[in-house]
């Protein structure tokens, strides 16, 4: 018999395309996904370096865990902090789809080929920072919401480019929207970027085994 599961992730595409990852490397796993809103997905107007709360996009989560109402979680693992709950574990990390940083403009154009002046969205600090360094004359705005949303507010023209990683977009089938793969002398990516976590209660030792294999954090 099919051993059954419920899975918490984030209401989004991507966390759903996350979600088929998974489900594909393990076929005789019946999981059932329970969405779950996070602080980060119903707040889309403060900036993310301005929160103080690492945990932006999986208290929500991680507190269904503790209560029991899913048995596992799906997350993009450079959401998770390090010192997670004592109760809860990271019992497998994936191995990335993607690494980089990447550039999403009309047009095409390259970090390079943008004009003077021209405006770039991100919601990270390392990005903006490294940007900054790079060309001092490009305007660098904050910009929330999922990988659709931000993709939209680039076509109505809210940005001449935004920067977005690389797995998001390749887990989507959006590779062709990839204007520039940013080097990393430029942006240096988060470790765990393009990696999945599967976080589950400590005390779930059935599960263990199951996610175990999962894990190829090297």
């Amino acid at each position: 018999m099919s051993l059954k599961i419920k899975v918490g992730l984030r209401p989004s595409l991507l966390a759903f395309k996350q979600f088929e990852e998974i489900q594909s490397r393990l076929p005789l796993v019946l999981m059932n996904t329970v969405l779950i809103k996070t602080t980060g997905d119903s707040d889309k107007s403060t900036p993310l370096t301005s929160t103080g709360n690492g945990r932006f996009f999986t208290d929500e989560i991680e507190q269904a865990l503790l209560e029991g109402l899913i048995d596992a979680a799906i997350h993009s693992a450079k959401d998770l902090e390090q010192d997670v709950h004592e109760n809860l574990l990271v019992i497998a990390i994936t191995k990335a789809v993607g690494q980089f940083d990447c550039l999403v403009s009309h047009e095409n154009l390259t970090l390079d080929q943008l004009p003077l002046g021209a405006t770039i969205g991100t919601s990270s600090q390392a990005r903006k920072d490294g940007i900054t360094r790079y060309r001092k004359d490009l305007v660098i705005k904050d910009i929330r919401g999922n990988v659709d949303d931000r993709l939209r507010q680039l076509d109505r023209g809210d940005f001449d480019a935004i920067i977005v990683a690389d797995a998001a977009l390749i887990r989507l089938g959006l590779q062709g929207r990839i204007s520039q793969f940013i080097p990393e002398d430029i942006i240096k990516p988060h470790p765990l970027q393009g990696r999945l976590a599967i976080q589950i209660k400590k005390d779930r030792k059935d599960l263990m085994q199951i996610f175990k294999g999962l894990d190829e954090k090297e």
